[in-house]
């Protein structure tokens, strides 16, 4: 084995031992010949081939730095814990995500947890069998408290970094966390309605994942603002067991009682997303309420959902590849030891076909 080869062998060792304690740069040319004992001809053979394997990058004027990337290819697989890898927003979202990591050298893992509580804990014993470098986490029913602190305070101190998609635990609030501006976009929206005139204006919003009072929040504070009367009998919830039975069954009950219970006197109804909105649309129909003459319909996502609709639903949308771009970069500074910040992905309106003047 040539010298610059075993240098190599040993600086890869050195990188790894260094990567468990954040540590990301490697001395300089000089320092590593005099360490190593062996010209700086040889050290920079030996970095040559580093940055060939992708263990290393060269930054202008700063040295040579670990890219993040393990020399044991197995320990470059990112596991995501998912509420699901089909439901209408997540492929595209998963495939975002996995060529940014594909990108660096990095596989994803997709572990879907239904959004149960119980099957999120036995996917984290799972990974704690051999904790992984990285993990992003969706958190299960986040705006309950959570029992599975304990399981993610042993993957940090195994070395896992941790990075929340969507939504954060509140037992874990120092993480970081990339996720919609869904106060923003709940305001954005009841900012458009009351634009066109409504007055009287209901909602319809998930409890049990922060997503829901956040957008719920956003958009009555927009009302309070403008002074424009609001009640919390337009408000309705619904929880992930009504989601589950839509999707499985096509089961709306709760959907056709949310119209009789809570849409009285209102002219327009903004929706939790577009699954949501779709499904009211066709129960509204039923009713023999008609969208937008006799209410407006808004909602967030803009998936294909919002175009299937009889009526095209306007809703709210971010800039493609945006969220899965974002979660696979930070995750990529995150392995390298680069401070990184939660991110607030913007939202934008897509004015479509349910909404009009009151």
């Amino acid at each position: 084995m040539n010298k610059y080869e075993t240098l190599s062998k040993q600086l890869t060792e050195v990188i790894s031992r260094n990567l468990k304690q954040g540590i990301t740069a490697l001395p300089t040319e000089t320092a590593l010949a005099g360490q190593y004992q062996v010209s700086r001809q040889t050290v920079r053979a030996a970095l040559s081939l580093l940055r060939s394997q992708g263990l290393i990058e060269s930054r202008r004027g700063s040295g040579s730095y670990a890219t993040g990337l393990s020399p044991d290819t197995d320990r470059n697989v990112i596991p995501i814990l998912i509420a699901s890898s089909q439901e209408y927003i997540y492929p595209h979202l998963l495939t975002d995500i996995r060529a940014g990591l594909a990108s660096k050298g990095y596989q994803l893992q997709v572990l879907p947890t239904e959004n149960d509580t119980s099957r999120e804990r036995q996917l984290l014993r799972d990974l704690l069998e051999a904790p992984p470098r990285g993990l992003i986490v969706e958190g299960s029913k986040s705006a309950l408290p959570t029992p599975n602190t304990d399981l993610y305070e042993k993957l940090k101190s195994a070395g896992a970094k941790l990075l929340f998609l969507h939504n954060q635990y509140d037992a874990l609030p120092d993480e970081i966390c990339i996720k919609d501006d869904n106060y923003y976009g709940g305001y954005l929206l009841a900012n458009h309605l009351t634009g066109l005139g409504h007055t009287r204006i209901a909602g319809i919003f998930k409890s049990d994942d922060k997503q829901g009072p956040e957008r719920y929040l956003g958009a009555f504070c927009c009302l309070r603002d403008q002074n424009v009367e609001f009640s919390d009998s337009n408000v309705g919830w619904f929880h992930s067991s009504d989601v589950e039975k839509l999707e499985k069954n096509q089961d709306s009950r709760f959907l056709a009682s949310y119209i009789t219970e809570h849409l009285s006197g209102c002219t327009a109804v903004i929706c939790y997303n577009d699954e949501i909105a779709y499904w009211l649309i066709k129960e509204l129909s039923y009713a023999g309420i008609r969208v937008p003459r006799d209410i407006s319909v808004v909602c967030f996502d803009n998936s294909y959902l919002s175009e299937l609709s009889k009526v095209r639903i306007t809703t709210l949308t971010h800039r493609p590849h945006e969220m899965g771009g974002c979660v696979a970069e930070t995750m990529m500074k995150m392995l390298q030891g680069i401070p990184v910040v939660s991110q607030e992905i913007p939202w934008e309106l897509v004015r479509k076909e349910s909404d009009g003047p009151a």
